[in-house]
């Protein structure tokens, strides 16, 4: 038999830098036909039966035998060394160009030439000759004839006469092409005369057909004969196969039937318990499967169930769990594949009525009777309602919630007004419809005690909103804590992994090393850790199914929850039953729940703006008709007084301030404030009108009010009732130890004073404008006064007679009353001020430089008036006798009638101060006087009368009461000699 590894032809380089072949003569190419190798080298010997010399697998599975034989019929048939094929053979096929195309050097391929194989010539010239020594020493078995090559040119020479046709693979009669191609249709037709013809062309083919038959068979048998020996040889070696394989096919025999007693021995019975625990295991999986779609069957009447309870997040709950399921655990059955769009739509109805139902939990909650208590109302519901919202992501809920405290707020003034008014007989209700005017024909009192129980309801209606308020927000940040400690968990569980895998990749090092099967290391790490699987679920498909005994090794199948691997961790400050609601479908971020209660604190404010509002508008209504301007100021105090308590209040429960109702007390106590001024600044205008400047009365009520403010209380005393009505009135105001001679307008000032410190004390909001308003008062008192006094403007006003020393005493007098009680004021509204706005205290500090200017005025202006007088007497003073002179006489006098009108009005001090400026203006008219009698002080007769006159002025001044400590320095009079 041939071998079957040819040399496939390979297209030869014209040039002689191609890779180098050693040149062989064409004749040399082809080989003498050999006999093929045996095919069993080895004869079997001995025993047949021998298990030695029978085929075993073991030891001949590496030996060659016929099956390793993969030579087909044309490889045998078709000798390789034949001479190479003329180029026609690959030009019919691969082209013309075939043979004389380049083949273009490789990049990465050195160039090689005969220069690169020298050493090798070198190496094996010797091998070489030696070879073709013995080629002529030992000439091959079967040389090669020349005429085999003619032979073999000529059956070429006769096969290329066969049409090429009949060489074609694909070549068949049945095509009509080719039969018509064969066989022509016109050496059949015998029709038109031409039969002969026609015979002869068929007995022509017939030949032709013939003659390539035998060139055929002649090549065949030619080509067999070549090969007749291996032909031969292999049909002699059939025999000897025939046996090989007899003896094969009993070692099989024999193998398969050892391998049969050793599966019905030591394999059918184990995996036939695989088999049957398999189909036990199956078997659950499908029993499992039939009762998780009965209970997924029972989903909707379960909902319905739930939803019927007002139980939400139950039935959310519910649904998720089984869309869970269907998506994971029953996807594609049939039966079920409308169910996941009805649990949608179910899902978007439970949306709906959660809402509804929440509007109609706030409108119950918030508009029950406020008699009730500040207690919750249904928490449960309330807390079910508020997972189930945030559990779908409805977060305008609260939106809601401030739409019905608004309406509800309206409806709390309505109604106290509808019970107020129903309680007043005097108010017709069917006459005055609207509720407004119903409101506005109430008097002060009554409309107070209206006020009182809006505020009183309003108080109760926030502490009610806190307390609900409280609980959605607890909700809220409970949810927030346990995503915090969910991911917290998580984070600690990634890290854990991580140390795990390190751990398993060590592990697995130890087990290859110690030969274990690492599949049985893990099992056993497995069973050492509790699974998801044996942990309870928090949410069942089927709450009141109770699972079987077989169920616990599906569990890992049923497992339809990711959260029920979670250990269910209870809070100290969750209420029982509120941790369970709290599961992973909460997917609110932190940023959205943060938002979400801060968003529920600003509703707390707002529903405290909102009640602010509402009183705001209720006091507007009552101040149409200018009811709130028409306030006295004990019924402004009243009503401002209860304002700020209910503003405290709302700050109290709300934590923040509401500016809206303060805003609108401010803007009333301006008005007020501007009418409580004008009323006092119009009182005292009137009063220093009708004021004659004469020394008054005290009262025992104003002595009282004094004793009061000297006890460090600025206020009105009460009337007192009694013995102390009795009491007499005083001719001095004592302050301090000190008698002021008043008149009444500065009695009736300082409980003006006293009535805007007090003013302040019940309305601090209002210090600023009282403080800019009783200054301006002061002012106007201090420049009034200097107008009518000083000015002698009460000689038309009041319709004196003249000005006296008297009512300019009386005037200081009463000036350093209200100086001395300034720093008592300015005191007062500093304690009252913030610090910002202690710049307005210079108000005082101005007012109190006024008024010191204004006494000096005054006491220039008792020293001018005995000035002129000394000027009228001394310049008509001649120094002769008698002695004391007339002259003299009439100034004591007007010294002591201005003696007797000062002294019990003005304190010691003063007055001798004032009587010093008086004897210095005298000494100086005197002095004047003599310089121009030329008078000195020579010891003559004049000057003994002028001292004799200076004598008895000295003695009558010093004789006055409280002068006698004067010195009175008369020697000044006299001119000093040069």
């Amino acid at each position: 038999m041939a071998s079957s590894h040819r040399s496939s032809p390979v297209p030869q380089s014209k040039s002689s830098d191609a890779f180098f072949k050693k040149e062989v003569d064409s004749a040399k190419r082809f080989r003498p036909v050999q006999s093929l190798p045996d095919v069993c080298p080895k004869e079997p010997t001995g025993d047949p039966n021998s298990l030695h010399d029978s085929p075993s697998l073991v030891a001949d599975q590496h030996r060659w035998t016929i099956y390793h034989s993969k030579v087909n019929l044309p490889a045998a048939l078709n000798d390789p060394r034949l001479a190479k094929r003329e180029a026609d053979f690959f030009t019919k096929t691969w082209g013309l160009d075939f043979v004389d195309t380049e083949v273009v050097p490789s990049l990465y391929l050195p160039q090689i030439n005969k220069v690169d194989f020298s050493a090798y010539q070198l190496d094996i010239v010797q091998r070489e000759k030696i070879h073709e020594k013995c080629k002529t020493v030992c000439p091959p078995k079967d040389t090669f004839d020349r005429t085999l090559l003619h032979t073999h040119d000529k059956s070429r020479t006769e096969l290329e006469q066969v049409p090429k046709i009949f060489m074609k693979p694909d070549f068949a009669l049945e095509d009509p092409s080719t039969f018509n191609m064969v066989l022509p249709w016109s050496h059949f037709n015998t029709a038109g005369g031409k039969g002969n013809r026609d015979a002869a062309s068929s007995k022509l083919l017939q030949e032709k057909l013939s003659h390539y038959l035998d060139i055929v068979e002649v090549n065949i048998a030619h080509q067999i004969s070549l090969r007749s020996e291996a032909f031969f040889h292999a049909m002699t070696s059939q025999h000897e196969l025939q046996d090989y394989l007899r003896k094969t096919s009993l070692a099989v025999k024999m193998l398969r039937d050892k391998i049969g007693q050793i599966d019905q021995v030591m394999c059918e019975g184990s995996l036939k318990v695989l088999r049957l625990s398999l189909t036990k295991s199956n078997c659950i999986k499908a029993y499992n499967k039939l009762k998780l779609m009965a209970a997924v069957h029972q989903t909707q009447p379960t909902v319905q169930l739930l939803l019927s309870t007002s139980e939400f997040v139950g039935a959310l709950d519910l649904i998720a769990t089984t869309q869970e399921v269907l998506q994971q655990e029953l996807q594609g059955i049939h039966s079920f594949r409308h169910l996941g769009s009805q649990l949608c739509e179910l899902e978007k109805l439970i949306d709906k009525m959660m809402i509804a139902e929440f509007s109609t939990y706030v409108r119950s909650d918030l508009n029950r009777p406020l008699e009730d208590e500040c207690h919750i109302l249904e928490e449960d519901r309330l807390v079910s309602l508020v997972f189930g919202l945030l559990r779908q992501r409805k977060l305008h809920f609260f939106e809601l919630y401030g739409d019905e405290i608004i309406i509800t707020a309206k409806n709390i003034i309505k109604q106290c007004v509808i019970n107020n008014v129903s309680a007043i007989d005097e108010i017709d209700t069917d006459v005055v419809v609207k509720l407004a005017d119903q409101m506005r024909m109430m008097n002060f009192l009554q409309w107070f005690d209206l006020l009182k129980n809006i505020f009183s309801n309003f108080i109760i209606f926030l502490k009610r909103i806190k307390a609900t308020l409280s609980v959605i927000r607890s909700v809220i940040l409970m949810v927030l804590d346990k995503n915090q400690r969910s991911r917290e968990l998580g984070e600690a569980s990634m890290q854990t992994n991580a140390l795990r895998e390190s751990a398993v990749d060590t592990d697995v090092a130890y087990l290859t090393h110690e030969g274990m099967f690492i599949s049985d290391a893990y099992s056993g790490r497995e069973r050492k850790t509790p699974t998801a699987a044996v942990l309870a679920s928090p949410r069942n498909v089927c709450p009141d199914s109770e699972p079987s005994s077989s169920d616990s090794v599906s569990e890992p199948e049923c497992a339809t929850d990711s959260s029920s691997s979670k250990e269910q961790t209870s809070s100290g400050i969750t209420p029982p039953g509120i941790e369970a609601m709290i599961g992973e479908d909460m997917k609110l971020s932190e940023l959205e729940l943060v938002r979400l209660a801060n968003n529920i604190q600003e509703l707390l404010y707002s529903a405290s703006d909102i009640c602010h509002d509402r009183s705001v508008k209720f006091l507007m209504a009552r101040a149409k008709d200018g009811f709130l301007e028409k306030l006295n100021s004990t019924e402004f105090v009243a009503l401002s007084r209860l304002m700020e308590t209910f503003i405290l209040d709302t700050e109290q429960v709300c934590g923040r301030k509401s500016m809206s109702l303060r805003g609108a007390l401010q803007s009333q106590a301006n008005k007020f404030v501007n009418r409580f001024h004008e009323e006092r600044k119009t009182k005292l205008s009137l009063l220093l009108d009708n004021e004659r400047w004469k020394q008054a009365e005290v009262p025992a009520e104003f002595q009282d009010l004094v004793d009061s403010i000297s006890d460090g209380r600025i206020a009105l005393p009460e009337r007192k009732t009694g013995a102390h009505e009795e009491r007499k009135p005083a001719d001095f105001l004592v302050v301090d130890g000190q008698k002021y001679a008043v008149v009444g307008t500065v009695l009736l000032l300082i409980r003006i004073i006293l009535e805007y410190c007090q003013c302040v004390d019940n309305i601090p909001s209002i210090a600023t404008d009282m403080l800019t308003r009783l200054s301006d008062l002061l002012k106007y008192f201090n420049s009034r006064s200097c107008q009518l006094v000083l000015g002698a403007g009460a000689l038309q006003v009041v319709g004196l007679k003249t000005i006296t020393t008297k009512n300019l005493a009386l005037s200081s007098r009463c000036l350093q009353l209200i100086v001395h009680y300034i720093p008592v004021i300015r005191t007062h509204f500093e304690s009252r001020l913030q610090p910002k706005q202690f710049s307005m205290l210079r108000h005082f500090d101005h007012i109190m430089k006024d008024y010191h200017d204004h006494i000096a005025e005054i006491s220039a202006k008792l020293v001018a008036i005995m000035d002129s007088l000394f000027d009228k007497l001394l310049s008509k003073y001649e120094v002769k006798a008698p002695v004391p002179s007339s002259c003299f006489r009439n100034i004591c006098k007007q010294m002591a009638k201005m003696h007797e009108a000062i002294f019990e009005l003005l304190p010691e001090e003063q007055t001798q101060m004032l009587f010093l400026r008086i004897n210095t203006s005298y000494k100086l008219h005197l002095k004047r006087q003599l310089a121009h009698l030329n008078v000195i002080n020579d010891g003559g007769p004049q000057n003994g009368l002028v001292t004799a006159d200076v004598a008895f002025y000295t003695g009558n001044l010093q004789a006055l009461k409280g002068l006698h400590t004067l010195d009175l320095h008369m020697a000044e009079i006299w001119e000093q000699k040069r």
